[in-house]
C-alpha cells in the first residue's frame, strides 16, 4: 500500500514567551526566559514559587464571560491555538469534506484547575453536594478535541491521546497516520496544558521533580547544566494542521513543512524514571529513521525532550550518541524547554513548532542558562549553548517523553 504524504500547513501557539507564533519564534529565536515567579494562587507555603505561565492573556478576549465559565483554562488554551492554526492555515470550511476533517487534541491531566476548585468547595462545604452541572465536562481530557470540533463542524476522527509529556507528540502521530492510511485529509492537531495550580506544583514537589531555584527563576530552566535540579512548569497550547499533500496543494496552501515519520516506544522500565542508556529512547529515533526513509547523516537538528532533570538529560543524549555514532557532533541539538519550561501533554506539539520554524528560517534555537559543564555528557556535543546558531535544516527530529516511559519521535523535512 502506497501511504499517503502528510504536510503541515497551519500553526497556533500559546506559550510562556509570546502569544502567537510569531511572537514564540522570536522569544525562541532570542534566548528569552518564560520563567517568572507564580502568580496564578499564593505560593508562600510551597518549595517552588515560580513557574513558566503565560504573560497578557486574557480570556475575554477570545471568550465572553458566559462561555468562559464553560471551558477548564486548559481548554480554554487549546481552543484559542486551534484559532490561530485554522486561521494560519487559510481552510474555507465551505469548501472541505466536513466528514475527512478531524481533531486529535493532547492533554497529560486535562482539567486539574476545575478539579481542584470543584472539589475543595466540596470538602470546605457542609458535605452537601453542590457540584457544577459543568464540573464533568469542563474536566475530562478529552473536551478540548471535543470543543474544537464542535466549534467548526469538523465531523472527521476525533479523540484525545494521553501518555504524559508525550501526549501531543502522539496526537501528530495519531495525525499523520489517519491521514496517510486514507482515513481523513485534513486534522487539527496539537495539546494543550494548565496545570501551575496548588496541586501540580505540590504534586511535582513531593516528587522531587521540578527546580527549587527561587532565587534566580530565569535561570532555573537549564538542561544539559551540571547544576540543572528539575524542570520547570509550563502552561499554554499548541496546534498543528496536519493535511494530506495533494489536498493543500489543490487549495494552494501554504506548506511549512512534511511530515515524514515517526517512532513511538515504551520504556518497559519504571514509573517515572528514564531507561538509564535511554533505550527506549534510543528505539524511537530509530523507528523514526526507519519510518521516514532517511539516513541518519541527513537529520540536521534534534529538539530534545531536554527537561533539565538530572537522569533524563544524561539518558536522551546518551541515546543519540548510540543512534546517530559519529554523525551525532554534526547534528544541532537545543532543549527549548529552557526558554519555554515543561508544557506536559502540551510540549511535543509546541516543540514541533519550534523544529519547523528552525526549517523554515535556517536558525536553531539556543539552550538557554548553560554555565557549567557537565562531564557525564559528550563534550563533542552541538548543544546549541546561550546563542542560536544558524545553518541549514533540511531534517529535523522532535522527541519527547512521559511519566510511565512513553516515547515519541516525529520527523519533520523541508518540503520538496
Amino acid at each position: 500500500m502506497e501511504l499517503k504524504r502528510v504536510v503541515v500547513t497551519g500553526l497556533g501557539a500559546l506559550t510562556p514567551i509570546g502569544n502567537s507564533v510569531s511572537e514564540y519564534w522570536e522569544s525562541l529565536a532570542n534566548g528569552v526566559s518564560g520563567a517568572d515567579m507564580i502568580t496564578n494562587f499564593d505560593c508562600a507555603k510551597f518549595k517552588t514559587k515560580f513557574a513558566c505561565e503565560l504573560k497578557n492573556f486574557n480570556v475575554q478576549d477570545h471568550f465572553d464571560r458566559k462561555e468562559a465559565r464553560k471551558y477548564d483554562p486548559y481548554a480554554q488554551y487549546g481552543m484559542v491555538a486551534a484559532d490561530q492554526g485554522i486561521l494560519d492555515s487559510g481552510i474555507d470550511l465551505d469548501k472541505i469534506d466536513l466528514d475527512r476533517a478531524g481533531v486529535i487534541w493532547a492533554a497529560g491531566i486535562g482539567g486539574l484547575n476545575t478539579f481542584e476548585k470543584e472539589v475543595g468547595d466540596f470538602v470546605r462545604g457542609d458535605g452537601t453536594p453542590r457540584f457544577n452541572p459543568f464540573f464533568i465536562p469542563k474536566m475530562i481530557a478529552d473536551i478540548a478535541a471535543g470543543n474544537i470540533s464542535i466549534k467548526y463542524g469538523l465531523r472527521g476522527p476525533n479523540f484525545a491521546t494521553v501518555s504524559a509529556c508525550a501526549s501531543s507528540a502522539n496526537s501528530l502521530v495519531d495525525a499523520m497516520n489517519y491521514i496517510r492510511l486514507g482515513f481523513a485529509d485534513l486534522f487539527v492537531s496539537g495539546g494543550s496544558e494548565a496545570a501551575i495550580t496548588p496541586s501540580g506544583i505540590g504534586g511535582f514537589n513531593a516528587m522531587h521533580a521540578i527546580s527549587t531555584r527561587n532565587d534566580d527563576p530565569a535561570t532555573a530552566s537549564r538542561p544539559f547544566d551540571k547544576d540543572r535540579d528539575g524542570f520547570v512548569l509550563g502552561e499554554g497550547g499548541a496546534c498543528l494542521i496536519f493535511e494530506e499533500y495533494e489536498h493543500a496543494k489543490k487549495r494552494g496552501a501554504k506548506i511549512y513543512a512534511e511530515v515524514v515519520g515517526c517512532g513511538l516506544t515504551a520504556d518497559g522500565y519504571h514509573m517515572t524514571a528514564p531507561h538509564p542508556d535511554g533505550y527506549g529512547a534510543m528505539k524511537a529515533m530509530e523507528f523514526a529513521l526507519k519510518d521516514a526513509k532517511i539516513s541518519k547523516e541527513k537529520i540536521d537538528h534534534i529538539n530534545t525532550h531536554g527537561t533539565s532533570t538530572p537522569l533524563g538529560d544524561v539518558a536522551e543524549l546518551k541515546a543519540i550518541s548510540e543512534v546517530f555514532g559519529s554523525h551525532a557532533k554534526n547534528i544541532n541539538i537545543n532543549s527549548t524547554k529552557s526558554m519555554t519550561g515543561h508544557l506536559l501533554g502540551a510540549a511535543g506539539a509546541i516543540e514541533s513548532i519550534a523544529s519547523i520554524l528552525a526549517i523554515e528560517h535556517g536558525i536553531v534555537p539556543p539552550t538557554i542558562n548553560h554555565s557549567v559543564v557537565d562531564e557525564n555528557i559528550d563534550a563533542e556535543l552541538n548543544l546549541t549553548l546561550n546563542k542560536a546558531q544558524k545553518r541549514e535544516v533540511n531534517v529535523a527530529m522532535s522527541n519527547t517523553f512521559g511519566f510511565g516511559g512513553h516515547n515519541a519521535c516525529v520527523v519533520f523535512k523541508k518540503i520538496s
